[in-house]
């Protein structure tokens, strides 16, 4: 039996570079990992040599290109300079495609094509809008095999004498698509893998030998942090619709989350539940009396804690993972034996089989990962029997049920509940996550669609989509619940479960004036009756129909004084995950937020400003240092410290 070559092992990256463009004749159509799984020093050192040689062409396929945050204004800069600083290091290797990208100015014989966009950051780019392509994330692989890819770059980790490489944050793509390319009886493209020691090393399907890479980049050091991103604060909203969103999750069950303070908040929401249920019960009872009698709560269970716990299987590993691991609730095993999940399913395992299902089984799958840095450090510090437990896989293993085991995947995705976010909703339950009606994308469909529709696909699954029932502030302020919206990323004839901080609506199957009623019912009181006056137009609703007097009570004031005892005792804590924010830090992220509300237009603005000139409180020294606004200079800088100074006083 022959064995492929050695992979080629180099350290310099311009070596690298040589052997890649010696290897590869013509155009260049590289894919990337998307996420954490880049190799940024070696694209940036493929990007520079191809960027000033005309004669050779790079085409990029990618998604979530990550960038760290600039300041768009002083005020934003002085904030997150240092923290930039902090996190990713003074040298961090920014991707240089992405700076060029943003300017609009890649050259004319680079191109890069992304399936996903990080959340708004090139909204204002003609080149990344022209190139973007809105593909389902299981049809990815597919399309890059339609592209001709040739080189594939990606970011692994190494074992102890380098023998063994693990895919580690992405597993999802790299395989589909080689097999996508084998089947299109296409040559396989050149596969160069740069080893990232801070790269937390996962085992399973995720690792390989390293001849099967053609060509091993091992830069030396110092190596770059990995890429994080910072934990954000969970306020009021964010928890109301976690704890509303968690009361929908079954004991025994399966659990895919989406990222950000809503999924936080929904982690948080869980972990409550199950390690302080009476704490819990009151917080939901506080924020909905009577809502362990709500039809949706009652189909899936109760709200008690996880005696079965729940077995994760979501595209994204992300920093709620870790607290579910932590806290017990995500514990459910699950093994790929067909026969052996049937015999649990019907209740005839033998001992052996609970033996096995204890030593073998996995209670997480996911296709990448992306968090933190205390999250990385998790991954990297394992116990054994956690990491044997975490197995990344395939996106179209993980994303769909039709990859080729099927059955067995039925009976391991049981109880199913999908979280994702959306930017807004029509009263006839279509989402909009990704785009804006003027045809600019702000992200990307990712994972979605696949989980609305193996929601549908499985007999006993839900897919819940969370959103913040309105945005802005006074008279700026919208309702995030619309009568329609020229974009959608979900079509309404998939409508299943919304969740704003105001309530549950539940949608699937329902005609559409049960649908417009349970919409309404969830939406922020003032919004209620334009959503009501257009169903009745359009012919949705009985012209007679009155709201009832409990929809008033769809307020943020009604919010923040329920939720207020358990924001003062530490039930429902600003950062439910842990903070990457110093304490001088968080107190800032609040005043900030509070001064951009409060901000929104000319006229709030002279009202901000004449009543920051107007304060005499004592300032916040330590604040006004950490933003070096503690020695003004400068009519600016005077007027920007107080304005900093009465956002603290307000926050």
């Amino acid at each position: 039996m022959s064995h492929p070559p050695a992979p080629i092992e180099l350290q310099d990256l311009d070596h690298a570079v040589e052997a890649m463009l010696a290897r590869i004749d013509g155009p260049l159509h590289l894919a990337a990992p998307l996420g954490l799984g880049k190799p940024h020093r070696l694209l940036n050192a493929l990007y520079a040599r191809v960027a000033t040689d005309p004669t050779r062409r790079l085409h990029v396929y990618t998604a979530l290109s990550l960038d760290p945050p600039r300041g768009r204004s002083d005020l934003e800069r002085r904030f997150l300079d240092p923290l930039v600083a902090r996190l990713y290091g003074d040298d961090f290797p920014r991707l240089a495609y992405v700076a060029a990208q943003k300017r609009d100015a890649l050259p004319a014989n680079v191109e890069v094509e992304e399936f996903y966009l990080q959340s708004g950051a090139l909204l204002g780019s003609t080149q990344a809008q022209r190139r973007y392509a809105s593909l389902n994330y299981t049809h990815v692989a597919r399309a890059l095999a339609d592209r001709g890819v040739n080189l594939v770059l990606q970011k692994v980790a190494a074992n102890a004498d380098g023998t063994r490489l693990s895919l580690s944050s992405n597993t999802d793509l790299t395989f589909d698509t080689l097999d996508a390319i084998a089947a299109r009886g296409l040559p396989r493209p050149l596969l160069v893998a740069e080893v990232d020691p801070r790269l937390p090393w996962l085992d399973g399907q995720a690792v390989v030998d390293a001849d099967w890479f053609d060509l091993v980049v091992r830069p030396p050091a110092p190596h770059p942090p990995l890429f994080a991103l910072p934990r954000e604060p969970v306020g009021d909203v964010e928890h109301a619709i976690g704890l509303y969103a968690s009361a929908l999750v079954r004991d025994g069950g399966t659990l895919q989350i989406g990222i950000g303070a809503l999924a936080d908040a929904l982690c948080h929401a869980l972990v409550l539940r199950h390690t302080d249920n009476a704490a819990y019960r009151r917080v939901l009872e506080a924020l909905s009396p009577g809502i362990a009698t709500h039809p949706a709560v009652i189909a899936s269970g109760g709200l008690g804690p996880f005696e079965h716990g729940l077995y994760g299987c979501s595209e994204m590993i992300n920093e709620g993972f870790r607290a579910l691991v932590q806290h017990g609730v995500l514990r459910r095993k699950v093994v790929d034996d067909d026969a052996l999940m049937q015999r649990l399913a019907d209740g005839n395992a033998s001992d052996a089989d609970r033996a096995r299902l204890a030593r073998e089984g996995e209670f997480l799958h996911g296709a990448f990962y992306l968090g933190s840095p205390a999250f990385y450090e998790w991954l990297r510090t394992l116990d054994a029997d956690t990491r044997r437990g975490i197995g990344m896989r395939r996106v179209g293993e993980v994303n769909e049920l039709y990859g080729g085991h099927e059955a067995r995947e039925r009976l391991q995705r049981r109880d199913a509940r999908f979280f994702n976010t959306c930017m807004m909703a029509t009263a006839l339950g279509a989402a909009v996550s990704d785009g804006l009606d003027d045809g600019r994308v702000v992200s990307g469909v990712g994972g979605q669609y696949n989980f609305v529709a193996m929601a549908h696909a499985l007999p006993d699954a839900r897919s819940t989509l969370l959103l913040r029932a309105a945005r802005g502030r006074g008279p700026s302020r919208a309702s995030n619940i619309r009568w329609a919206y020229g974009h959608a990323t979900i079509p309404r004839h998939l409508r299943d479960v919304y969740v704003t901080e105001y309530g549950i609506a539940d949608l699937r199957a329902k005609v559409d004036e049960d649908c417009v009623l349970a919409m309404a019912a969830v939406a922020e009181a003032p919004f209620q009756s334009g959503l009501l006056d257009d169903a009745r137009a359009n012919r949705k609703l009985d012209a007679g129909f009155t709201a009832p007097a409990a929809w008033s009570r769809n307020t943020p004031e009604r919010l923040r004084a329920a939720l207020a005892p358990f924001r003062r005792d530490g039930t429902l804590p600003d950062y439910p995950l842990g903070s990457d924010f110093t304490p001088v830090e968080q107190r800032l992220v609040k005043a900030l937020g509070w001064l951009q509300a409060h901000t929104d237009g000319r006229l709030a603005t002279l009202r901000t400003l004449l009543a920051a000139l107007a304060g005499d409180a004592a300032p916040d020294h330590e604040a006004l240092q950490r933003m070096r606004l503690d020695a003004p200079r400068g009519l600016r800088e005077r007027l920007a410290a107080r304005l900093v100074a009465h956002a603290l006083r307000q926050a």
